[in-house]
């Protein structure tokens, strides 16, 4: 049973209206909202079409608030799965746009380009505009560079530069709502002047990736969320419609929040409605890739009408890893070296819980801080962790531990240190999509018996079925023959129900007889798919599923798909079979994952590992927690402080004055719109960039200490090229350290 600390008792008293809240790492932010969404529902208040709108970052929360929510319903007899939605802000645009397509100028059947092609689209337009304008992309590289580097600066730094740059032109310009002909006008701008080569190609590069996403009648999930504003700015019968639907609106991670998200969650609160939003502003480290900015929540709180709340207390960590932790926040507040730092970490300090608490903080006479004091290289600082890992699992099997750092390529290289040593460990690195795959074959057949007539539903739907035979076998020449010619069968009544003309009897396969038999055997199967679209959502999914699955967690996904259409038709029951098939194929993309079946979907959980060693990196990491944590690679690359000698990541080796292009294209484009590109000075940019990544690093830092319950261990090395130096950070914190009596004035640990 639930017992609010009294900071949560607080928030648990709203009643109505706005209200910001400041989390604290381990307060308990993500139960207490679901806690607040779970008392709204059980207050009988809600109409029987209305529903709580929980926003969320990330697709494994949607699973965490799912389930804690209906976990709250149940203890207060509330039957669950009703009166709430829980969705990525992907997935809420996707909702709001797929009400009214037309107004977005979509067609009903539009498609989300899945993030991959979208790269791979981007990428190829790219390398197309460097293949034709050589010398332009060139004179952007440093004149030093030897013959052996230019191979592969060419072959390989290049074009993941320009793939980078142009992923980040797009996703700008598409927060900024600008149109085609906008963009087009600045690339005839840029054009005709001299030193603005990479806006022309960037913007050049936009245009290429729009006309690949008419062609394909799609768009990417940066539309979704431009589109999502447009329609309910345009249509006042759909905003007030939603409106009425989500009377409350309860936001998780509002420090991640982007402008378009704030002004899309602004409309459909009412402007004086009920929203509440909830974040940490010291834990926003998604700026550098995405348009987030905490400053959004900070505004926010600060808005006459707005209640403010803290959630201050957190019993995750030792008092002497909290102290350190508080100590970090101060120290950037009132002494960081470069003035503007001084606001990239807020209050409240983190407070232990009171005694007597459910759920106490770990004893601090257990607490271990120490700094792994000795200049390195990484292979070094690798075999040190190393060593000091399998000693301490030897004796620690009951707990838990976890590898940190900025940088994938340091994470793989200790993966394979440890596979080598025998060590168990596991990687957050990479992700399985086996829950997606599953939906995707139900999505497959769902969209063939929408629209039978459509010769490439048909040739998916038979994949997926082949994928069910098959069951993780490769599939063969025969089965990629068959699925061809079903793609080529253009009246697909005359293969499915023959009767003038019977399609397969006209194919010639006298010489391959097992493709005959495959088309002959899935046609039996589709016809009784057919007949079954009579059937309520949920019994036809289920009933489907019989044919597609024989594995218990593909058969557990297939009951929640059914659950969940289920309830979505109760909300929208003028839904037809190709609204369910869409909805479905959410969960076959990165908008939206499915919940509950895979620790991808359902989200990582640390105490399920004991007596293994985590590695992944500080972003990886945000919401976990671990016994003992080693924060590696502290030095001042991955964390620099605008000292003299730092290096930043933006700035590449090879390219002229190590200009930072990405920072300096974004400016232009800024400069172009206002009119004022006579302005431009090379630079600028890229240093205000350097103060915003600064900023940045701090709060990473923050998170990645705040991830430790009982013991932290803190490392540096001198990086990939030999050079760097221990991060400034870090030496704050060996001072204090040292200064506390925590550590030695000198000790290697």
């Amino acid at each position: 049973m639930f017992e609010p600390r009294p900071a949560q008792k607080r928030i648990l008293e709203y009643n109505g209206g706005r209200m910001g809240i400041s989390a604290v790492p381990g307060s308990g932010k993500t139960h207490t909202l679901s806690a607040l969404a779970a008392q709204i529902i059980s207050a009988g208040t809600l109409a029987e079409d209305q529903e709580v709108l929980v926003v969320t970052l990330v697709n494994s929360a949607v699973a965490n608030f799912t389930q804690r929510v209906e976990s709250f319903l149940k203890d207060r007899g509330t039957l669950p799965g009703f009166q709430y939605r829980v969705r990525t802000l992907h997935g809420l645009a996707n909702d709001i746009v797929s009400e009214r397509p037309s107004i977005a100028g979509l067609a009903n059947d539009y498609s989300i380009l899945d993030e991959r092609d979208a790269t791979q689209i981007i990428s190829a337009a790219a390398s197309a505009w460097y293949r034709s304008h050589v010398e332009q992309v060139e004179a952007y590289l440093a004149p030093d560079i030897s013959q052996n580097q230019m191979w592969k600066v060419r072959k390989e730094h290049l074009p993941k530069l320009l793939r980078e740059l142009s992923v980040a032109f797009i996703r700008t310009v598409k927060d900024k709502q600008l149109s085609e002909e906008q963009v087009a006008e600045i690339a005839e701008l840029a054009r005709q002047r001299d030193g603005f080569h990479a806006l022309y190609m960037c913007a050049s590069i936009y245009g290429d990736y729009q006309r690949a996403l008419h062609y394909r009648g799609a768009v990417d999930f940066d539309d979704l969320i431009r589109l999502a504003l447009a329609a309910l700015r345009q249509d006042d019968q759909l905003l007030s419609r939603l409106r009425q639907r989500w009377p409350y609106i309860l936001e998780d991670e509002a420090q991640d929040s982007s402008l378009l998200q704030q002004e899309i969650l602004e409309l459909l609160s009412g402007g004086s409605g009920n929203w509440v939003r909830v974040g940490d502003p010291n834990q926003a480290i998604y700026a550098t890739f995405t348009t987030a900015n905490p400053r959004f929540l900070r505004e926010f709180m600060q808005t006459p009408g707005v209640t403010p709340r803290d959630l201050p207390e957190s019993g995750r960590s030792t008092q002497s890893i909290i102290n350190l932790a508080n100590h970090i926040i101060t120290w950037t507040r009132k002494q960081h070296p470069i003035p503007s730092a001084r606001t990239a970490l807020d209050l409240p300090l983190i407070q232990p819980v009171l005694p007597g608490d459910a759920n106490p903080n770990p004893d601090d006479a257990a607490s271990l801080v120490r700094v792994l004091d000795r200049k390195q290289e990484p292979e070094e600082e690798l075999l040190r962790v190393a060593d000091s890992l399998e000693e301490w699992l030897k004796h620690n099997s009951d707990k838990t531990v976890a590898m940190l750092s900025s940088l994938n390529r340091h994470l793989e290289k200790m993966s394979e240190l440890l596979k080598s040593r025998g060590i168990p460990a596991i990687e957050l690195l990479r992700s399985t999509s086996a829950t997606r795959r599953a939906a995707g074959q139900l999505d497959n057949v769902l969209r063939f018996i929408a629209n039978p007539r459509e010769s490439s539903n048909l040739a998916s739907a038979f994949t997926a079925w082949r994928a069910a035979i098959l069951n993780k076998e490769e599939p063969g020449d025969d089965d990629a023959s068959a699925a061809a010619r079903l793609r080529k069968c253009t009246h697909t009544e005359d293969y499915l129900y023959p009767q003038m003309r019977d399609w397969l009897a006209d194919q010639p396969l006298e010489d391959a007889p097992q493709v005959e038999n495959l088309l002959s055997s899935f046609r039996s199967t589709a016809r009784i798919w057919l007949d079954a679209a009579s059937l309520p959502i949920d019994e036809l999914v289920i009933f489907l599923a019989v044919d597609l699955f024989t594995q218990p967690a593909d058969l557990a996904v297939a009951h929640k798909i059914a659950a969940l259409l289920r309830s979505a038709a109760v909300l929208n029951p003028e839904w037809r079979l190709s609204d369910f098939s869409r909805e479905a194929a959410e969960y076959t993309t990165m908008e939206r994952k499915f919940t509950g079946f895979s620790e991808e979907d359902a989200g990582f959980d640390p105490s399920l590992h004991k007596g293994r060693a985590v590695l992944a990196t500080i972003h990886k990491a945000k919401g976990l927690e671990w016994d003992r944590v080693y924060l590696t690679a502290l030095n001042n690359y991955d964390f620099p402080s605008g000292a003299e000698g730092d290096e930043y990541m933006s700035e590449r080796w090879f390219l002229k004055g190590r200009l930072n292009l990405q920072a300096e294209v974004l400016a232009q484009l800024d400069l172009a719109l206002s009119g004022q590109l006579d302005s431009y000075i090379e630079g600028e940019a890229a240093y205000a960039d350097r103060l915003h990544y600064i900023n940045e690093r701090l709060r990473v830092l923050y998170v990645g200490v705040t991830r430790a319950r009982s013991e932290l261990l803190l490392s540096w090395n001198t990086g990939l090229q030999k050079r760097s130096t221990e991060a400034l950070a870090l030496t704050e914190i060996k001072d204090y350290l040292v200064a506390n009596g925590i550590i030695p004035a000198r000790r290697d640990a």
